[in-house]
Protein backbone atom coordinates (compact mmCIF):
# COMPACT_ATOMS: atom_id res chain seq x y z
CA UNK A 1 0.00 0.00 0.00
CA UNK A 2 1.48 3.80 -0.92
CA UNK A 3 2.13 5.76 2.35
CA UNK A 4 2.19 9.54 1.89
CA UNK A 5 2.52 12.33 4.80
CA UNK A 6 0.09 13.79 6.14
CA UNK A 7 0.76 17.57 6.96
CA UNK A 8 -1.16 20.39 8.63
CA UNK A 9 -1.91 24.40 7.53
CA UNK A 10 1.83 25.09 8.96
CA UNK A 11 3.30 22.72 6.67
CA UNK A 12 4.17 20.35 9.89
CA UNK A 13 4.27 16.86 9.11
CA UNK A 14 1.46 15.10 11.64
CA UNK A 15 1.75 11.84 10.58
CA UNK A 16 1.37 9.32 7.42
CA UNK A 17 -1.78 7.20 5.71
CA UNK A 18 -1.72 4.31 4.03
CA UNK A 19 -3.80 4.61 0.89
CA UNK A 20 -6.15 1.97 -0.92
CA UNK A 21 -3.62 0.05 -3.67
CA UNK A 22 -6.49 -0.27 -5.74
CA UNK A 23 -7.65 2.79 -6.06
CA UNK A 24 -4.63 4.93 -5.72
CA UNK A 25 -2.18 2.26 -7.16
CA UNK A 26 -4.45 1.48 -10.40
CA UNK A 27 -3.26 1.20 -13.51
CA UNK A 28 -2.93 4.46 -16.03
CA UNK A 29 -5.32 3.93 -18.86
CA UNK A 30 -5.42 7.18 -20.83
CA UNK A 31 -8.76 6.24 -22.84
CA UNK A 32 -10.83 6.14 -19.80
CA UNK A 33 -9.82 9.29 -18.92
CA UNK A 34 -10.50 10.64 -22.17
CA UNK A 35 -13.96 9.11 -22.49
CA UNK A 36 -15.00 10.32 -18.77
CA UNK A 37 -14.17 13.78 -19.66
CA UNK A 38 -15.55 14.02 -23.17
CA UNK A 39 -18.96 12.25 -21.63
CA UNK A 40 -18.98 15.00 -18.76
CA UNK A 41 -18.47 17.91 -20.93
CA UNK A 42 -20.99 16.88 -23.00
CA UNK A 43 -23.45 17.00 -20.14
CA UNK A 44 -22.12 20.34 -19.45
CA UNK A 45 -23.51 21.55 -22.70
CA UNK A 46 -26.42 23.62 -23.12
CA UNK A 47 -27.75 23.02 -26.23
CA UNK A 48 -29.63 26.41 -27.16
CA UNK A 49 -28.63 26.92 -30.44
CA UNK A 50 -32.16 27.47 -32.46
CA UNK A 51 -33.17 28.11 -36.22
CA UNK A 52 -36.44 28.80 -37.53
CA UNK A 53 -37.79 26.40 -40.27
CA UNK A 54 -39.90 27.58 -43.18
CA UNK A 55 -42.93 27.60 -40.90
CA UNK A 56 -41.37 29.51 -38.04
CA UNK A 57 -40.66 32.94 -39.88
CA UNK A 58 -42.97 35.58 -40.70
CA UNK A 59 -44.23 36.29 -44.32
CA UNK A 60 -45.28 33.42 -46.90
CA UNK A 61 -48.85 32.62 -47.31
CA UNK A 62 -49.36 34.77 -50.53
CA UNK A 63 -47.87 33.33 -53.96
CA UNK A 64 -44.96 36.15 -54.55
CA UNK A 65 -46.17 35.68 -58.52
CA UNK A 66 -47.69 33.30 -60.57
CA UNK A 67 -46.60 30.15 -61.71
CA UNK A 68 -45.88 30.94 -65.43
CA UNK A 69 -45.48 33.93 -67.94
CA UNK A 70 -42.95 36.10 -66.01
CA UNK A 71 -39.70 34.65 -67.31
CA UNK A 72 -38.74 33.76 -63.30
CA UNK A 73 -38.42 30.60 -61.96
CA UNK A 74 -41.50 29.81 -60.26
CA UNK A 75 -41.59 29.96 -56.05
CA UNK A 76 -44.49 29.41 -54.10
CA UNK A 77 -43.38 31.19 -50.58
CA UNK A 78 -41.59 33.80 -49.61
CA UNK A 79 -40.33 31.48 -46.25
CA UNK A 80 -38.57 28.97 -48.98
CA UNK A 81 -35.08 28.59 -47.78
CA UNK A 82 -34.00 29.46 -50.85
CA UNK A 83 -35.14 33.26 -50.14
CA UNK A 84 -33.22 35.99 -47.66
CA UNK A 85 -35.13 35.86 -44.59
CA UNK A 86 -36.75 32.94 -45.55
CA UNK A 87 -36.53 29.57 -43.42
CA UNK A 88 -33.52 27.33 -42.68
CA UNK A 89 -32.80 23.55 -43.55
CA UNK A 90 -31.62 21.23 -41.05
CA UNK A 91 -30.44 23.74 -38.79
CA UNK A 92 -29.95 23.25 -34.94
CA UNK A 93 -32.60 23.14 -32.32
CA UNK A 94 -32.36 23.16 -28.26
CA UNK A 95 -31.64 19.66 -27.49
CA UNK A 96 -29.37 17.74 -24.67
CA UNK A 97 -25.90 16.39 -25.63
CA UNK A 98 -26.07 13.75 -22.94
CA UNK A 99 -25.58 10.65 -22.49
CA UNK A 100 -25.09 6.92 -20.61
CA UNK A 101 -21.75 6.17 -19.03
CA UNK A 102 -21.45 2.44 -16.92
CA UNK A 103 -20.93 3.40 -13.35
CA UNK A 104 -17.94 0.88 -13.38
CA UNK A 105 -16.11 3.36 -16.21
CA UNK A 106 -16.44 6.63 -13.96
CA UNK A 107 -15.03 4.86 -10.71
CA UNK A 108 -12.42 2.92 -12.87
CA UNK A 109 -11.56 6.07 -14.69
CA UNK A 110 -11.67 7.82 -11.45
CA UNK A 111 -9.22 5.50 -9.60
CA UNK A 112 -6.73 6.23 -12.80
CA UNK A 113 -6.95 9.64 -11.91
CA UNK A 114 -6.19 9.65 -8.36
CA UNK A 115 -3.36 7.05 -9.10
CA UNK A 116 -1.79 9.31 -11.80
CA UNK A 117 -1.82 12.76 -9.30
CA UNK A 118 0.06 10.34 -6.70
CA UNK A 119 2.07 8.85 -9.57
CA UNK A 120 3.21 12.67 -10.52
CA UNK A 121 3.58 13.57 -6.66
CA UNK A 122 0.91 15.75 -7.30
CA UNK A 123 -1.10 14.63 -4.38
CA UNK A 124 -1.35 16.40 -0.82
CA UNK A 125 -3.05 15.01 2.28
CA UNK A 126 -3.50 17.62 4.99
CA UNK A 127 -4.85 17.18 8.35
CA UNK A 128 -7.26 20.56 8.03
CA UNK A 129 -6.99 24.04 7.25
CA UNK A 130 -7.83 25.29 10.61
CA UNK A 131 -9.44 28.51 9.57
CA UNK A 132 -12.29 30.01 11.86
CA UNK A 133 -12.97 33.23 9.52
CA UNK A 134 -13.93 33.99 5.76
CA UNK A 135 -10.48 35.13 4.74
CA UNK A 136 -9.03 34.42 1.15
CA UNK A 137 -5.60 35.89 1.96
CA UNK A 138 -5.56 33.29 5.05
CA UNK A 139 -6.44 30.74 2.14
CA UNK A 140 -4.20 31.68 -0.28
CA UNK A 141 -1.39 31.59 1.96
CA UNK A 142 -2.08 27.98 3.30
CA UNK A 143 -1.30 26.99 0.09
CA UNK A 144 1.47 29.25 -0.50
CA UNK A 145 3.47 27.56 2.20
CA UNK A 146 3.41 24.17 0.15
CA UNK A 147 3.98 26.44 -3.14
CA UNK A 148 0.29 25.49 -4.59
CA UNK A 149 -1.71 28.19 -6.39
CA UNK A 150 -3.44 25.49 -9.02
CA UNK A 151 -5.34 23.15 -6.67
CA UNK A 152 -8.36 21.16 -6.17
CA UNK A 153 -9.30 20.51 -2.47
CA UNK A 154 -11.28 17.99 -1.06
CA UNK A 155 -13.38 17.94 1.84
CA UNK A 156 -15.16 15.56 3.43
CA UNK A 157 -17.95 17.55 4.70
CA UNK A 158 -19.92 21.18 3.52
CA UNK A 159 -17.15 23.19 4.81
CA UNK A 160 -18.46 27.20 4.27
CA UNK A 161 -15.47 28.71 5.48
CA UNK A 162 -13.49 27.58 2.80
CA UNK A 163 -15.50 27.27 0.24
CA UNK A 164 -15.92 30.93 0.27
CA UNK A 165 -12.78 31.80 1.00
CA UNK A 166 -11.73 30.39 -2.30
CA UNK A 167 -14.40 31.97 -4.26
CA UNK A 168 -11.74 34.40 -5.23
CA UNK A 169 -8.57 32.65 -6.16
CA UNK A 170 -9.41 31.58 -10.14
CA UNK A 171 -7.24 28.22 -9.74
CA UNK A 172 -8.72 26.98 -6.95
CA UNK A 173 -11.77 24.58 -6.60
CA UNK A 174 -13.28 23.15 -3.13
CA UNK A 175 -14.90 20.06 -3.21
CA UNK A 176 -16.98 17.78 -1.57
CA UNK A 177 -15.57 14.20 -1.77
CA UNK A 178 -19.19 12.97 -2.74
CA UNK A 179 -18.83 15.77 -5.89
CA UNK A 180 -15.38 14.22 -6.98
CA UNK A 181 -14.73 14.03 -10.60
CA UNK A 182 -12.00 13.11 -13.28
CA UNK A 183 -12.61 16.13 -15.44
CA UNK A 184 -11.93 18.77 -11.90
CA UNK A 185 -9.04 16.43 -11.17
CA UNK A 186 -7.73 16.40 -14.48
CA UNK A 187 -7.99 20.39 -14.93
CA UNK A 188 -6.12 21.37 -11.28
CA UNK A 189 -2.00 20.77 -11.33
CA UNK A 190 -2.68 19.75 -7.51
CA UNK A 191 -5.00 17.78 -5.50
CA UNK A 192 -5.30 18.63 -1.71
CA UNK A 193 -7.00 15.65 -0.03
CA UNK A 194 -8.14 16.49 3.60
CA UNK A 195 -7.05 13.20 5.58
CA UNK A 196 -11.15 12.57 6.61
CA UNK A 197 -11.79 12.44 2.82
CA UNK A 198 -9.42 9.86 1.92
CA UNK A 199 -12.01 7.41 3.66
CA UNK A 200 -15.06 8.64 1.62
CA UNK A 201 -13.47 8.30 -1.80
CA UNK A 202 -12.21 4.98 -0.85
CA UNK A 203 -15.28 3.99 0.76
CA UNK A 204 -16.83 5.19 -2.48
CA UNK A 205 -14.56 3.67 -4.94
CA UNK A 206 -14.02 0.42 -3.31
Amino acid sequence: MPKVDVYNSQREKVGEIELSESIFGAEIKPHLLHEVVVWQLAKRRKGNASTKVRHEVRGGGKKPWRQKGTGRARSGSRRSPLWRGGGTVFGPHPRSYAYSVPKKVKKAALRVALSDKLREEKLLVMSGFDMTAIKTKAFAEVLGRFAVNDALVVTHQPDEIMEKSSRNLPKVKVLRAEGLNVYDILRHDTLVLLQPAVARIEEALS
